[in-house]
C-alpha cells in the first residue's frame, strides 16, 4: 500500500465517540486550529445524548449526531460527512459500535482506536474487572490501527501503569484514563509524522513483520518508518537483521525512545554521527504538542 503520511498538508481529523468524550477532549486540546500537524474538524456520535457532542460544540468543532438505525445507515451517513469535510484521519474514542469490513478497509491505515489494556491481552469489554480478577500487577492502554477484528489491529503505541495493592476498578480505570489522555495524542502525532505504519506499508517485509509478536512488530515498524523518512528504505532488510549501520542503530534507538522516553537512550542517540541530529529532531516533534 502507498503510504500517505506525512501528508504535505495539515491533517483534517474526525473523531467518533459514543459517550463522555474525555479522550476526545484530549485530542481537541492537542490538535486545535492552527496546529501545524492537523486539527479535529468533525465529531460524530451514534448517541444524540453523548457529552462528547457538547465538548466538540464548546470548542467550535462541527458535531453531528447520527442516531443508530443500523450499521449500514450509520456508515453511509458518516462516509458522506467524512468526504464532504475532506477528512484525512478517523479516530475512535469510546465509540461503542463495530464498524463493517467495508468501512474499515476504506480507511485502513488512517483509522485508529484506543483500548484500555495492553493488547493483545484483554480485548473487548469489562477490561479492568478482568485484569483485577487475573491478579495482574500492571495494565495500560494501546493505540492501534483498526482492522476487521475486535481490538486486533497492528499496535501503534502502548503505555503502562501499575496496579497498586488494594486497587479496585475505579482506581484502575482512572489511572488508565489519565494515561490515555497523554498516549492518544502522542500516537496521532506518530501517525501524522509518518512514524507509525501498519505492516502492509512495508511491501515484501509484511510477512516478516507479521511473524513477530505484536509488541516487537510495532517497534520494528517504527524503526522501518524512521528509515523511510530519512530516505533509507534500502536499509530495511538490514534493520530486521543484526546490523551496526549507524542509521539502523539510530532508527532502533529512536523507536525505543518514542515508546518509553529514557534519558540514557536519548544521550546514546545524540552521540551517533549523522543520524543523531535527524533522529532527535523527529523525537522533539513527537514530544512537542505544537
Amino acid at each position: 500500500m502507498a503510504w500517505p503520511f506525512p501528508l504535505g498538508h495539515r491533517a483534517r481529523m474526525a473523531v467518533l465517540a459514543s459517550g463522555r468524550g474525555t479522550n476526545l477532549q484530549a485530542l481537541l486540546e492537542a490538535f486545535p486550529p492552527g496546529n501545524p500537524l492537523g486539527e479535529v474538524v468533525l465529531v460524530l456520535s451514534d448517541n444524540p445524548e453523548a457529552p462528547a457532542l457538547e465538548r466538540a460544540g464548546r470548542r467550535g468543532v462541527r458535531a453531528e449526531a447520527l442516531p443508530w438505525r443500523g450499521r449500514k445507515a450509520f456508515e453511509g451517513e458518516a462516509q458522506a460527512l467524512l468526504r464532504a469535510m475532506g477528512v484525512d484521519v478517523v479516530l475512535l474514542a469510546g465509540f461503542m459500535r463495530l464498524l463493517s469490513p467495508g468501512f474499515v478497509e476504506a480507511w485502513y491505515g488512517r483509522l485508529l482506536n484506543i483500548h484500555p489494556s495492553l493488547l493483545p491481552a484483554y480485548p473487548g469489554l469489562h477490561v479492568h474487572r478482568r485484569v483485577l480478577e487475573a491478579g495482574e500487577k500492571e495494565t495500560g492502554s494501546t493505540v492501534h490501527f483498526v482492522d476487521q477484528g475486535v481490538d486486533t489491529g497492528p499496535i501503534v503505541l502502548q503505555g503502562r501503569v501499575p496496579i497498586l495493592p488494594g486497587d479496585g476498578e475505579a482506581e484502575v480505570e482512572a489511572r488508565v484514563l489519565r494515561l490515555e489522555h497523554w498516549l492518544y495524542p502522542r500516537a496521532v502525532r506518530l501517525l501524522l509524522l509518518g512514524l507509525a505504519r501498519p505492516p502492509e506499508a512495508f511491501g515484501e517485509l509484511r510477512g516478516a513483520l507479521y511473524a513477530l509478536p505484536p509488541g516487537e512488530r510495532a517497534l520494528s515498524a517504527r524503526t522501518l518508518s524512521a528509515l523511510a523518512l530519512w530516505g533509507k528504505e534500502s536499509l530495511w532488510p538490514e534493520a530486521l537483521a543484526a546490523s551496526r549501520n549507524p542509521w539502523v542503530r539510530g532508527a532502533w534507538l529512536l523507536a525505543h525512545l518514542l515508546a518509553a522516553p529514557h534519558l540514557p537512550l536519548r544521550e546514546e542517540l545524540a552521540a551517533l554521527p549523522e543520524v543523531g541530529g535527524a533522529a532527535l529532531a523527529l523525537w522533539e516533534r513527537v514530544e512537542s504538542p505544537l
